[in-house]
């Protein structure tokens, strides 16, 4: 088996195709707390949302429904940001005041929490300090 000679350190960015950028930035932002970061180089396209060395950058297609290309497709199952356990509690407690739908698995060595972005993408909050949750 050959080893890459470099080092990955986490998760920087997925890319998603958005039906709404208005709709889904304001949820990434308002639900999760992501900054928004890079506007002074890109612009409005696309927008970059970060929670410390990791983000999602998010392009708009109107018909963004599930094409057979990269531009046009909404296809993934989801993608993770790690966060403490303190974290994780927070996030639960606001999940729950706000009303955003979620649901909690134990995966034996990580707790997690899943919600769906407006486009039905799935973003997992996940824990390795496991407290008895």
């Amino acid at each position: 088996m050959a080893f890459a000679m470099f080092s990955i350190e986490g998760l920087d960015h997925v890319a998603l195709t958005v039906r709404d950028l208005s709709k889904s930035v304001a949820r990434y932002r308002e639900t999760l707390g992501l900054e928004r970061r890079h506007a002074e180089v890109w612009g409005d396209y696309p927008v970059l949302l970060c929670a410390g060395g990791s983000g999602v950058a998010l392009f708009s297609n109107p018909r963004a429904a599930g094409g057979s290309d990269g531009a046009t497709t909404t296809i993934m199952r989801h993608f993770a940001f790690r966060i403490t356990q303190l974290d994780f509690e927070r996030a639960r407690l606001v999940f729950q005041e706000r009303g955003v739908p979620f649901r909690f698995q134990d995966h034996g060595i990580s707790d997690s929490l899943y919600i769906n972005d407006p486009d039905g993408y799935e973003v997992e909050l996940t824990t390795c300090e496991i407290g008895g949750s």
